[in-house]
C-alpha cells in the first residue's frame, strides 16, 4: 500500500480563544491510503502542548519518512504494521516529545485511513462493523470560547440556528482571573437559562481557584468541569476530587490508555481526542480501559474538519458526552460526512467513514 499527502487550510467562522491562546486558521493534513483500487482517508490536525507544536509540515515530514515502509504491508496487517511503526524513525523528523517514533497526530491520520479502507473493502460503515447502535448517540455540545460577556452571549446566539444551543461547553480559565470567568458564565447563564452548561478551564486555574470555582459553578447549575488544573499538576487532583461537588474530566492530562489508570482515583471521566490518542484503534482501547475503571467518556476535537469528527462519530454511541463541533465553525471545510440531526452528529450508512469531498 502507499500513501498520498495533501495539506488544506481551514478558517474559523469565529476565532476560538482558550486559556492558552486564540486560533483563527489552521492548516491540516489529508492522508489518502491506496491499495488494490480502494482509497482510505485520514486527517491530522495541528495542536500544541507542553512546548511541543504539531504542524501540518512536521506531520507531513514524518509520514513521508515512513511511506517506503508501508509498501511492505497491506491494510489487513494492522498488528504487524503497528509493531513496525513503534520502532524509532531513521531520522529526527518526529514531532514526538518523548522519542523519535511516529507522533500521535501522524498515527491518527494513518490509522483512520486504514479503518476507512477496511470499511470500504467490506462494504459497511465502521459503526456497523463494530456492531454499534446509532440510537445511543447523545447531542453534541457547542463551544463558546473565552471572551467578554457580551461577545460570549453573541456567540451563543450564533450557535442557536446550528445546534439549537441546548448543550454548551464554556471555556474558562481566563488570564484575567476567575472574576472574568464568573462574569462571562453569568452572562451566558442569563441568556441561556434552559441550556445545559459544561465548563472547560483548559488547565487555566490554580488549585485554590479550582476549589472555589467548583462550588460556585455548582450553584450555577453547571454539569461538570474539564481540565481545571494544568497538565503536570495531577498530584493536586485528589484534593480537588475529594471536595468538588461537580464531576472532573481530564483532557490535557490524558492522551492514551496508559494515562488512564494513574488518573482513575482523581477524576470522574476522560476526554478522548483522535489526535491525542493516535487513531481509532487506541480510542477503542481507551474507551474500554476507562469503562473498566468506572470512568465516564467524552469525545473532543481540535481544529478538526468533518473528516476527523466523522471518524470519532463512528464510535460515539459509546460516549457519554460529545464535543465534536469544530467543523461546524469552519467556513471552508472541504469534506462532508456525518450529519447534524436534532443536535446529534450522525454518521451515514456509506462504507468506511462515509466521508466525501465537497
Amino acid at each position: 500500500m502507499n500513501i498520498e499527502l495533501q495539506t488544506f487550510t481551514v478558517n474559523k467562522r469565529f476565532p476560538l480563544t482558550i486559556s492558552r491562546g486564540t486560533t483563527k486558521q489552521t492548516t491540516n493534513l489529508w492522508l489518502k491510503l491506496h491499495h488494490e483500487g480502494i482509497t482510505g482517508w485520514g486527517e491530522a490536525s495541528p495542536f500544541g502542548m507542553d512546548g511541543v507544536k504539531y504542524t501540518a509540515e512536521s506531520l507531513q515530514a514524518e509520514l513521508t519518512s515512513i511511506a517506503p515502509l508501508l509498501h511492505n504491508f497491506t491494510p489487513w496487517q494492522h498488528q504487524a504494521l503497528q509493531e513496525a511503526l513503534a520502532q524509532p524513525l531513521d531520522n529526527t523528523l518526529s514531532s514526538n516529545p518523548l522519542n523519535n517514533t511516529l507522533s500521535n497526530p501522524a498515527k491518527a491520520a494513518l490509522d483512520t485511513a486504514l479503518h476507512d479502507w477496511l470499511g470500504k473493502a467490506l462494504g459497511v460503515p465502521l459503526w456497523q462493523l463494530w456492531g454499534l447502535d446509532l440510537e445511543k448517540i447523545v447531542p453534541i455540545s457547542a463551544t463558546i470560547g473565552l471572551n467578554t460577556p457580551t461577545a460570549a452571549v453573541e456567540r451563543f446566539q450564533n450557535w442557536l440556528p446550528i445546534t439549537g444551543g441546548k448543550m454548551l461547553k464554556v471555556k474558562l480559565g481566563s488570564p484575567q482571573g476567575i472574576k472574568a470567568d464568573q462574569e462571562m458564565l453569568r452572562a451566558i447563564r442569563q441568556a441561556a437559562p434552559e441550556s445545559t452548561l459544561m465548563v472547560d478551564a483548559n488547565g487555566g486555574w490554580s488549585l485554590t481557584d479550582a476549589l472555589f470555582m467548583g462550588d460556585w459553578l455548582a450553584n450555577q447549575g453547571v454539569l461538570y468541569i474539564e481540565q481545571p488544573l494544568p497538565r503536570g499538576q495531577e498530584k493536586d487532583l485528589p484534593q480537588l476530587f475529594a471536595r468538588s461537588p461537580l464531576p472532573i474530566f481530564a483532557d490535557e492530562s490524558c492522551w492514551t490508555s496508559q494515562d488512564i489508570l494513574p488518573l482513575s482515583d482523581r477524576v470522574h471521566g476522560i476526554n478522548i481526542k483522535l489526535m491525542k490518542a493516535g487513531g481509532l484503534r487506541e480510542v477503542w482501547q481507551m474507551i474500554h480501559t476507562a469503562r473498566s475503571l468506572g470512568l465516564q467518556i467524552m469525545f473532543g476535537c481540535y481544529s478538526d474538519s468533518v473528516l476527523a469528527n466523522t471518524a470519532m462519530a463512528q464510535l460515539s454511541p459509546l460516549a457519554d458526552y460529545l464535543d465534536l463541533d469544530s467543523h461546524l465553525n469552519l467556513v471552508d471545510d472541504p469534506f462532508q460526512g456525518a450529519e447534524l440531526n436534532e443536535g446529534k452528529l450522525i454518521p451515514t450508512s456509506a462504507p468506511g467513514l462515509g466521508v466525501t469531498r465537497k
